[in-house]
């Protein structure tokens, strides 16, 4: 007759290694990350630019050498950083614009059949937004073309 088998439980040192229990949130920490952030908030509309810039150079390289696999994929990195930096930088419909555009040409193998009209549109938007100094996420004109852009992309992917 076989023996059952044996358990054997390690001991769980997980809490140890990362120093100690998990308890609630240094307020203190907290305090100073927001500090820290308002101070650079200074800086934001600046930053906004330059990704703007990136952006508008990404356009530029695709009207003169073509809509490549290359360009393509240096259009998606563009909008995938404004749609993680948008609200970061006080805009939150540039995130959601950015997000839109970077859900229509995510995917390689798609990304080459995006329509190009809808690309262009998603671009103007973003650059409407900022230029307009869109920073309300409820501004009735944003969250209506926001809408419009997505409700295209989400029509292209059924």
């Amino acid at each position: 007759m076989a023996q059952p088998p044996e358990l054997i439980r390690r001991p769980n040192t997980l809490r140890s290694k990362v120093g100690g229990g998990f308890g609630g949130i240094d307020a203190a920490a907290v305090a100073r990350a927001e500090e820290a952030l308002k101070a650079l908030s200074s800086q934001f509309e600046q930053w906004l630019q330059d990704e703007i810039a990136k952006l508008d150079a990404a356009e530029a390289a695709i009207r003169n050498d073509g809509y490549t696999p290359e360009n393509a994929e240096t259009l998606y990195l563009r909008a995938h950083d404004l749609k993680g930096l948008g609200t970061t930088y006080q805009y939150p419909l540039v995130t959601r614009v950015a997000a839109s555009l970077s859900r229509l040409i995510d995917d390689n193998a798609g990304r080459m059949s995006a329509p190009w009209p809808l690309i262009e549109a998603h671009i103007a938007a973003i650059r409407a937004i900022v230029r307009d100094r869109i920073q309300d996420e409820n501004h009735p004109v944003g969250v209506e073309l926001a809408s419009a852009l997505e409700a295209e992309v989400a029509a292209l992917e059924a």
